[in-house]
């Protein structure tokens, strides 16, 4: 038969099984590269905590096993060698105590802190108990007398223990490129002329939205001497949020290779062998795509002040929280977006126009004064509220240092934005709040709005923290502002607007 011209040639069956054949030997050796590939960076990076990290001595046999596939708790430390004892031998406490979850099968990372004050039974290795702040327990055996007490008050099975150095902290931010934090207030102190039993470090760190490096960081997120335990956690937590915030995680494992070569020359671990390293770093990385879910452990003060402590009941509630956390609609950055937060949002618009909340007077003259030197200095227009909290009042920390502080905000890109903060203290040790302002219009703060309202003609992006408000922001054409609450959100949502809806420009 002659063949048709007008159609195409048929390949025969042979070559089309050479063809199929073909493919698949293509994508089979693309996938081994891959795999292959994969495989190398794993180990890379198995190594790099093999080779460059430092084992904890003695805890092998103390640590709960877990399955290949079973969520992990870890216990963090952080020790602090006191500033007066820094040239004494053995006087190291743990500064710093945390406990993380990672359960990539419920969605959320559960970070606990537990406070160092806290009034704990510690194990003697003769037998004995002593009854001493948690903390002690560092000193007296390390981290596995640390380990054995955070597990005999709490029950909770522990299966990995990080030591960490806090140079590891300030270089693995400077390796971030720094963070920018919402400084709530100054943090001060200066040893000159002080006894050496007075002394401890030293920290100049002002108020207002800035950028935190290194030291300063450090500085920042340990300082607790004119606070307590608890503001010092929400401003770890805080500083974590904020720098969460800030970096994405395709940023982060850009530089995967890098940041775990700091975290493991300044951090010990019991993690020495290939198979417990592979298997907790896969699930480090299943558990980064999750939000965190801080649990607040619930200790109160000790009449004397020497400890805090919980009660039996207590200590069960925040244990089964954090075994048994998940993630929430109320994100930490999103807000609260369930059914009865956004009925009671709506609740807040009618009754706004309603006359000041509970716990808040006007002091007009008193803010605006305070804010006039600020703005005789800055390009950008200071607006300040009219109404307060009546408890507390203006900050001014030292005699000699403005309630307001005017000054200049540099970005990543090396621009330069007049700004101020106007700081406030609570009436509360350690919680302050403040009204911010700046001609930098898209400061990372200010990413992600939860919520908006309308008030008095203006257009509020609102932030939450949960079901609090955590910032109430505001948009000029020649700048933004927003008022901040206290670490703690220790002011209430009516509070928190009507500060905001109260803002005023000097001279107007």
């Amino acid at each position: 038969m002659t063949p048709d011209p007008e159609k195409p040639p048929r390949p025969g069956l042979g070559v089309i099984r050479k063809a199929a054949l073909a493919g698949v030997l293509i994508v089979g050796l693309t996938a081994a590269t891959v795999a292959s590939a994969a495989l190398l960076e794993v180990n890379t990076l198995v190594d790099i905590v093999r080779n460059e990290g430092q084992a904890i001595p003695g805890v092998k046999n103390v640590l709960d096993n877990v399955g290949d596939s079973g969520p992990q708790t870890v216990l963090v430390i952080g020790s602090d060698r006191r500033y007066q004892d820094r040239k004494i031998k053995g006087a190291a406490r743990s500064d710093t105590l945390i406990l993380v979850r990672l359960d990539p099968q419920k969605g959320v990372t559960a970070v606990m802190s537990i406070p160092r004050d806290l009034k704990a039974q510690i194990p003697l290795p003769n037998g004995g108990i002593a009854t001493d702040k948690i903390n002690a327990a560092y000193s007296l055996g390390g981290p596995n007398l640390t380990l054995r007490t955070v597990r005999k008050l709490t029950g909770i099975p522990i299966n990995h223990i990080v030591e960490v150095n806090f140079d590891g902290f300030q270089r693995a931010v400077n390796r971030l490129k720094c963070v920018f934090i919402d400084v709530d207030h100054r943090y001060y102190h200066s040893n000159v002329g002080l006894a050496l039993g007075a002394q401890y470090a030293e920290i100049n760190v002002e108020p207002g939205y800035q950028k935190l490096c290194g030291s300063q960081s450090l500085d920042y997120v340990r300082f607790r001497h004119t606070d307590s335990d608890f503001v010092r956690a929400a401003r770890q937590q805080d500083f974590l949020r904020q720098a969460k915030g800030q970096f994405s995680l395709s940023s982060i494992l850009g530089d995967r290779k890098e940041l775990l070569r700091i975290f493991s020359r300044y951090t010990r671990t019991d993690l020495r062998s290939r198979g417990p390293i592979l298997q907790f770093l896969k699930l480090a990385f299943d558990s980064s795509k999750n939000p965190i879910r801080e649990v607040r452990f619930p200790a109160t003060d000790v009449a004397g002040g020497t400890y805090v402590d919980i009660s039996p009941q207590a200590l069960q509630q925040v244990v089964s929280e954090f075994k048994n956390a998940r993630a929430s609609s109320g994100a930490r950055q999103t807000g609260d977006t369930s059914k009865a937060a956004k009925k009671a949002r709506k609740k807040q618009r009618k009754t706004q126009e309603a006359g000041l909340p509970p716990g808040i007077i006007n002091d007009r003259a008193a803010l605006e004064a305070a804010a006039v030197p600020a703005a005789a200095k800055l390009r950008l227009p200071v607006y300040y509220p009219q109404v307060r909290l009546a408890s507390g009042g203006l900050a001014s920390g030292e005699s000699d240092y403005p309630a307001v502080r005017a000054y200049t905000i540099t970005d990543r890109a090396k621009n330069h934005y007049g700004a101020y903060r106007m700081v406030l203290y609570a009436g509360i040790a350690g919680q302050y709040y403040g009204v911010q302002g700046t001609r930098w219009k898209a400061p990372p703060i200010l990413d992600s709005a939860s919520d908006t309202m309308n008030m008095r003609g203006r257009k509020y992006e609102l932030y939450y923290d949960g079901t609090r408000l955590r910032l109430v922001a505001w948009r000029t054409p020649r700048g933004v502002y927003w008022v901040s609450n206290t670490l703690s959100k220790t002011l209430t949502n009516r509070q928190m607007l009507a500060i905001a809806r109260s803002l005023t420009r000097v001279g107007s």
